[in-house]
């Protein structure tokens, strides 16, 4: 069977309502990851799916109410960077709450053996997406959904859709994108639901500084975050001194730059035509796979509040204003460096074009959520640096029990847009659901992905936003 057909078979599955409710794109969730909140049930009968072919063979799904109201004229698009979203949480929620909601496959990283897609690609057939929406008989408005690495998806795409191609073609671009993202039509608002950083400093922060070798299976042990004697605890919160968060930083930031540098020489290499192949090179980094070494996935300290307070949902459906605190607990158990799994296996142009970002001697995190020494604008796989050019109405959520809630106020404070919201919601996960492990008493904190899409629901609908 032809991967083309296989994908239309997922679509067939998808007309005939029997869905997967969750997304497959956390990857470090707590509580035993991603796969823990997954069910399929079947589809609202009051939602209809159509299959919409989005270009090189990837399929989207259509959700959209049998009998259309109002709120049918926004059309929300929701696509990740290298996972399927077709059955993504925001398909069928928002869907049940009378939106249009596109929702995308992509052609990135599925050969399973390397991530090996490029940014610019993705970005051309999220444009297809918006061109089929627009044409879209109802719809007034489009609303990017960016979950997780979609996230890195959507501020790029509406960054160059706002501001052309010469945003991610300055100077300070390690990669530079094609001329082909010339000319992307914008979309009305976007919705950052617990966004990454951004691709390239989830690499960054996962990266571990304690490889020693080729291939990871030499560990330097003053460097290595699982070492209790550097503070870890595999059965609690790890309790790391300031001096080895130091150090450990230091030396991932360190690794994290000279392994562009590597990338840059062998990228010159093949233009000159001394590559291994004509085109491109294999790029494998050991100890580099989403959800690896992140320090802050055994420490507790890390990460651990905002800087400042902001609007937090509750179970009750109340919002307080206060210092967001996380409630995630510690997921890290023992190192995946020296394992094939915990290699970020890639190539040389797309470890440039999607995974890298420069740091500074000074690249660190702490307590709060701010992060420093990072060079924003130095990729365009980054939400912070693409935030910065986007003016449409732009909302940013962060999960409590998460590890990427971390993210959310850094990029709302980098956010243009004069209409830009952050709201956090209490206890849950980053795929939406109730993080169980994280309530100190039985139903603590809820329906969390109803806490939620009813929420955006309400942002959506506000009068003069979109409506």
């Amino acid at each position: 069977m032809k991967r083309s057909d296989v994908f239309l078979t997922l679509a067939a599955v998808a007309a005939l309502g029997m869905l997967a409710a969750t997304s497959s794109t956390a990857q470090d969730e707590p509580g035993g990851g991603p796969r823990e909140g997954q069910r399929v049930r079947p589809l609202d009968p009051s939602i209809k799916t159509t299959f919409v072919p989005l270009g090189n063979g990837e399929p989207g799904v259509l959700y959209e109410p049998v009998n259309p109201g109002p709120k049918a004229q926004i059309a929300i698009f929701s696509m990740h960077t290298t996972n399927d979203f077709l059955t993504h949480p925001s398909c069928t929620e928002l869907s049940k709450r009378g939106y249009r909601v596109l929702c995308a496959n992509d052609s990135n990283g599925r050969s399973g053996e390397f991530n090996d897609g490029v940014l610019d690609k993705v970005l051309l057939q999220a444009k297809n997406a918006i061109v089929y929406l627009r044409k879209y008989p109802g719809v007034k408005k489009i609303i990017l959904w960016g979950h997780s690495g979609g996230a890195t998806l959507m501020t790029a795409y509406q960054d160059i859709a706002e501001n052309g191609v010469k945003v991610c073609q300055d100077d300070d671009k390690i990669y530079k994108c094609p001329n082909s993202l010339a000319g992307l039509p914008p979309a009305d608002g976007v919705i950052l639901g617990d966004a990454t950083w951004g691709v390239a400093i989830t690499v960054l922060y996962n990266m571990d500084p304690a490889v020693s070798n080729d291939n990871g299976t030499r560990i330097n042990p003053d460097l290595d975050m699982y070492n209790p004697k550097n503070g870890f605890n595999p059965n609690g919160s790890s309790n790391y001194s300031q001096e080895f968060i130091h150090k450990f930083q230091a030396a991932q930031a360190k690794r994290n730059n000279e392994l562009i540098d590597m990338a840059l020489a062998r990228l010159a290499a093949i233009k000159a035509g001394k590559g291994e192949f004509a085109d491109e090179e294999a790029f494998t980094i050991p100890g580099a796979s989403f959800g690896s070494n992140k320090l802050h996935a055994a420490d507790m300290q890390l990460f651990a509040h905002t800087q400042k307070a902001w609007p937090l949902l509750h179970a009750d459906g109340s919002i307080t204003t206060e210092i967001v605190h996380s409630v995630r607990v510690p997921t890290a158990t023992k190192n995946p460096s020296p394992t094939w799994r915990g290699a970020l296996r890639t190539t040389v142009t797309s470890y440039l074009g999607m995974y890298a970002i420069r740091t500074s001697p000074d690249y660190g995190f702490g307590e709060d959520t701010a992060m420093h020494g990072v060079d924003w604008n130095s990729s365009w796989s980054s939400n912070p640096g693409n935030v910065e050019g986007i003016t449409v109405p732009l909302l940013t959520m962060g999960m409590t029990g998460s590890y990427e809630s971390s993210t959310a106020e850094t990029i709302h404070n980098h956010v243009k847009s004069a209409d830009k919201s952050l709201v956090y919601v209490e206890g849950a996960t980053h795929g939406y659901s109730t993080c169980k492990p994280c309530e100190t008493t039985p139903g603590q904190f809820g329906d969390t992905e109803k806490t939620l899409f009813n929420y955006v629901d309400g942002w959506l609908s506000k009068s003069g936003r979109f409506m």
